[in-house]
C-alpha cells in the first residue's frame, strides 16, 4: 500500500507547487460564501491522516492536542495562522507522511477499529484507511483550488 502513500505525497507535492506565491494573507483569507480557507484545509488534512490511520489503530498520534482541535472536522478557522504556523504545516504535510510510510513498512497498524466514512463506505484496515484518505485528500486538494482562485482574484482591499 506504499502505493497509496505516494499518491498523497504526489497530490499533496502537486498541491503546494499550485500555492506558491500566495501570501500568509491569502493563506488565512475565508472567501465569500466559504465555511473556511487554504491553510485550515492543509491543516485539516494532516489531522485526519493521523486520525484514520493511528487513532484509529489505538496507536498515538504525531501532532498535537491542540493542533488537532484547531483543524479537526466541524472546527473552523479562528484567527489569523502565524507564518510559523504555516511553515509547520507545510513541513508536517511530509514529515507525518514520511512517518506513515515507515511504520507501514514495520506492519504496526495490526489492531485497527472498524469504522465508516461520511460517505458510507465501512473502514476495517489500514489498507482500507490509505485508499480512503486518497478520495479524502483529492476532496480538499479541490477544495483548496477553489479558495486559491477566489483569494488570487479578489483586489487587495478586499483580502483580509
Amino acid at each position: 500500500m506504499t502505493k497509496h502513500i505516494e499518491t498523497i505525497r504526489k497530490t499533496r507535492s502537486v498541491l503546494l507547487e499550485q500555492l506558491t506565491g500566495l501570501n500568509s494573507e491569502q493563506l488565512n483569507q475565508i472567501p465569500q460564501g466559504c465555511n473556511n480557507n487554504i491553510i485550515w484545509n492543509l491543516g485539516h488534512m494532516i489531522v485526519v491522516q493521523q486520525g484514520v490511520c493511528y487513532k484509529r489503530a489505538g496507536l498515538p498520534t504525531l501532532i498535537s492536542d491542540d493542533f488537532r482541535e484547531r483543524f479537526r472536522s466541524g472546527s473552523k478557522p479562528e484567527g489569523v495562522v502565524s507564518d510559523d504556523t504555516i511553515a509547520y504545516v507545510k513541513e508536517e504535510l511530509f514529515n507525518t507522511l514520511d512517518q506513515l510510510e515507515m511504520d507501514y513498512s514495520h506492519q504496526i497498524f495490526g489492531h485497527y477499529t472498524t469504522w465508516s466514512s461520511r460517505q458510507g463506505t465501512e473502514i476495517t484496515s489500514i489498507d482500507d484507511a490509505l485508499a480512503f484518505l486518497i478520495f479524502h485528500e483529492e476532496l480538499h486538494y479541490f477544495t483548496i483550488m477553489t479558495i486559491s482562485k477566489l483569494v488570487k482574484s479578489l483586489p487587495i482591499e478586499k483580502r483580509v
